[in-house]
């Protein structure tokens, strides 16, 4: 045991020599510890038995400066005081204790100068991702204190250093390369190198039975983890994935001038794994799926893998090497890794319209929340981690995207560059923030950076811009209205490219809208007059932007011919945020989608207008109309699927007709298709596409549906996939009450701990054609969310509710929501009850359009 030989040491008893600190990491309570602890270093061991309901024992040694003794130190570890077996400060042993999810050393127990403090404790689970044959931590924002007692905040970077027991069987990765290991009788040790400067969340290990895939690329090791057995799809897709990670590096080496910090680059492929990716230096996870690709994967997917790579690579420069000092700019690690993504696909895609993609990938997304009254500002306070997770979302996600977007046409690509390249070199290994930023930028341009960033990144919601057309005998003039929906007289600075549709051509104007402006016609002739004005020409303008309704009748009668495909992007995009804000009928919108797919040449656009389609058969078209929408839709998806020439394009359309099937003939011929019986000339179906399908056969009730579900488990040759299966098989149950059971198993927390499992199921809960008879499960659902945001990912929160509501439409529904809301107690946290606002805003609006009614 540690602590033998300390015999003669003094004990400290704990006292209240100072009041103790809130639950969570407040941030009064990080402020005070940065400003007196450095060169910090944490020393960890964890002992991992060989089944997963076996305690995890560990010990951790953290040395550090200290500043000032003349008060106690918190460290955090939101465990119950069983899990703390002993510690001592300094080698004076102290009575363990836990006090708001602290401990607390007395100031009698600590020295300026030099500290040592110990602890052997049982490791918490929360935070770990225990399964049957592999774990991995995942601590963002602040759940390393789940698991080991640290200072969980970001702005204490130290150096760690890691020792692991594991099974003999089992292989182990984190941070540092591993530099020792040793065979005991029924364990294997490792010890790993000490890392470089890191925070508490970017800390990780994983370990299991995974196989290990390396390349060399320009010089450097990569080393890949992973758990597929199908060897094919693991040699189809590893030079793929090697390559992406290389491009990455060597394009991000070169934009900031700086060699990758971190020496080595492993990274981990995790069977359902809660995000996409997570970028640990030295560690990046995965979600398995994203990576290994089938043969059916459509372009959207491959520029996702490509993205996400590029994504989590970024983060290597933008928040590992540089990181927020605090949560409140989580959203600046983000942007940089969404927008630097961006620039580091392209070359790799030369065929695809990059700003076509990054419209449709951003602006849908940023809009979903922004325009709802659960829209949040990219930039929010916040006083304590235990509501960090609250923060992420499309707004950080997407809409920063585009906001950095403008900043980079303010400043020029030039000038913002090398900002970027200063912000990186003056903040190497340290924390930032968004002022920091701004004030390197500002000394770069002649505009007002502080105003504009309170536009965009301080305060909440998107810009309404009224377009409107006047005429006389000088010409034809386009008038721009910016108005502020809040009535907070805030003006949104952006470039615009206006548009406009003559008979033979489309000619663009481009503006710097600063509130209200008039510009004239690009016509030829003064009294020639545009068929139709698109204020959002080059995907550049964002905002709701109203026009009047014989601009959007043209606009989409126009859809289907434009040339240009980003073009016929941004119309897309345009009229169907005109329909929400019902300024275009649903229905009206259902006729252009199916009279522009069957024409539509820009796989990206495709893929948009499939969405579309979805959301506009199950979200707003009412239940009694889909019998007969239904043969048109499917018809046009036949037929689609027909004249696709890409197995890109055909899993596509597969995946869309699959989604909405309902009429008999339909059924009947995907029925086959999952037996084997025929096949989609093209389209070869892998384990998991046979697996949806079977999922949505049964979610159809179909006859033999029960048999269906059992036969597709029995197929499985992917173990974690097969476990899923089974795990969301209950939710798709033909009898009501075996869905309800499933349901109330989800109360407890330890059937929640897979959330991708649980979103799935959930899903398929509250499927459309399930809503008549999950309808009284809305509400308690909406009443775990608390409950999750406090206990699940960052992510758990929101996606929880959007499954919740996404299969409702009615009245009801929405009113029974609305009143759920309304009726929140005063102590409900903010951040949450915008995260219900944006989740039931398409639930609102659905049924506000299907019942003419204002709600």
């Amino acid at each position: 045991m540690v602590l033998a030989g300390l015999a003669a040491a003094t004990w400290v008893l704990l006292n209240r020599e100072a009041p103790l600190p809130d639950a969570g990491i407040p941030l009064s309570l990080a402020e005070d510890r940065a400003a007196r602890i450095s060169d910090l270093r944490y020393e960890v061991t964890l002992r991992i038995p060989p089944k997963r309901d076996e305690v995890i024992g560990a010990h951790l040694r953290a040395t550090f400066m200290l500043s000032d003794r003349s008060r106690p130190l918190a460290f955090d570890f939101a465990q119950p005081v069983e899990h703390l077996i002993s510690m001592h400060a300094n080698r004076n042993i102290l009575a363990p204790r836990i006090d708001n999810q602290h401990i607390v050393i007395p100031a009698g127990a600590l020295l300026e100068g030099l500290n040592i403090v110990e602890f052997e404790f049982t490791a918490g689970d929360e935070s770990l991702n225990r399964n049957d044959e592999f774990l991995y931590s995942l601590f963002v924002p602040a759940r390393a204190s789940l698991a080991i007692p640290v200072f969980d905040q970001p702005d204490l970077k130290a150096r760690w250093r890691l020792i692991l027991n594991v099974p003999l069987d089992w292989t182990a990765v984190t941070n540092a390369p591993e530099v020792g290991r040793s065979t005991n009788p029924g364990h294997l040790g490792l010890v790993f190198d000490e890392t470089q400067p890191i925070p508490t969340y970017l800390f990780a290990f994983a370990a299991g039975k995974f196989s290990v895939e390396t390349a060399e690329r320009n010089g450097r090791t990569l080393r890949m983890l992973h758990r597929e057995p199908d060897a094919a799809k693991v040699a189809r897709n590893r030079d793929a994935i090697f390559d992406l990670h290389a491009r990455a590096l060597q394009w991000l080496e070169d934009y900031t001038a700086i060699p990758y910090p971190f020496g080595k680059f492993d990274f981990v492929l995790i069977p359902s794994f809660q995000f996409g990716g997570m970028e640990h230096p030295g560690a990046v996870y995965y979600n398995a799926t994203s990576l290994f690709l089938d043969e059916t994967a459509t372009q959207s997917q491959m520029l996702g893998r490509a993205s996400l790579i590029s994504h989590e690579t970024a983060h290597m420069w933008f928040g590992d090497l540089v990181t927020m000092k605090w949560f409140n700019d989580v959203w600046m690690k983000e942007v940089f890794a969404n927008f630097m993504a961006a620039k580091i696909v392209n070359p790799s895609f030369p065929d695809v319209n990059h700003d076509l993609r990054f419209l449709l990938q951003h602006y849908p997304a940023a809009y979903d929340v922004d325009r709802t009254a659960g829209a949040n500002p990219i930039r929010q306070p916040l006083a304590n981690l235990n509501e960090a997770g609250s923060l992420y979302g499309a707004i950080i996600y997407q809409k920063a995207p585009i906001v950095m977007r403008q900043l980079e046409l303010l400043l020029g690509p030039d000038a913002f560059r090398d900002g970027l390249r200063e912000y990186l070199k003056q903040h190497a290994v340290g924390n930032a923030t968004w002022s920091d930023l701004i004030a390197i930028l500002d000394a770069r341009t002649d505009s007002d950076l502080a105003s504009w960033s309170r536009a965009w990144v301080e305060e909440r919601g998107r810009p309404r811009v009224v377009v409107r057309t006047e005429s006389d005998a000088a010409g034809f003039r386009i008038v721009l209205n910016q108005e502020d929906p809040l009535d907070r007289r805030l003006v949104w600075p952006q470039v615009l490219e206006i548009a406009e549709g003559f008979r033979d051509q489309v000619k663009h104007s481009r503006v710097d809208l600063r509130g209200d402006m008039t510009m004239n016609s690009k016509g030829s002739a003064p009294a020639e007059r545009p068929a139709w004005v698109l204020p959002t020409g080059l995907g550049l303008g964002y905002g709701d932007f109203v026009l009047d309704s014989s601009n959007l009748k043209a606009l989409a009668a126009a859809l289907p011919g434009t040339h240009d495909a980003l073009t016929r992007g941004a119309m897309l995009v345009t009229l169907w945020e005109s329909m929400l804000e019902g300024r275009l009928p649903p229905a009206e919108m259902t006729g252009v989608l199916l009279a522009a797919l069957p024409v539509e040449t820009d796989e990206l656009n495709v893929s948009q207008m499939l969405g579309y389609s979805q959301a506009a058969f199950w979200r707003f078209t009412a239940a009694d109309d889909r019998a007969s929408l239904a043969p048109k839709l499917e018809g046009v998806l036949r037929a689609g699927l027909d004249r696709a020439k890409t197995t890109s394009l055909k899993a596509a359309w597969f995946g869309t007709l699959r989604s909405v099937a309902t009429t008999r003939d339909t059924l009947v011929w995907l029925e086959r298709v999952w037996s084997h019986e025929i096949r989609v000339q093209g389209l070869p179906l892998a384990e998991a596409d046979e697996a949806d399908l079977a999922k949505d056969l049964a979610v159809r009730g179909v006859e033999g549906a029960q048999k269906i579900l059992e036969t597709q488990l029995a197929r499985f040759k992917n173990p974690d996939r097969r476990d899923r299966f089974a795990f969301v098989m209950p939710a798709l149950s033909g009898d009501a009450a075996d869905r309800e059971r499933f349901f109330e198993s989800l109360r407890d927390v330890n059937n929640r701990r897979r959330e991708a499992w649980v979103l799935e199921a959930a899903r398929y809960l509250h499927h459309p054609l399930r809503a008549p008879a999950s309808r009284k499960l809305v509400r308690p659902a909406l009443e775990l969310v608390r409950e999750i945001q406090q206990t699940g990912d960052i992510f758990f929160p929101k996606r929880w509710a959007d499954v919740t509501l996404s299969g409702y439409q009615s009245v009801q529904t929405a009113a029974d929501v609305r009143a759920f809301i309304d009726a929140l107690p005063a102590d409900y946290p903010p951040r949450l009850k915008w995260v219900l606002q944006s989740s039931a805003d398409p639930l609102f609006r659905a049924s506000r359009l299907l019942s003419g009614t204002v709600q």
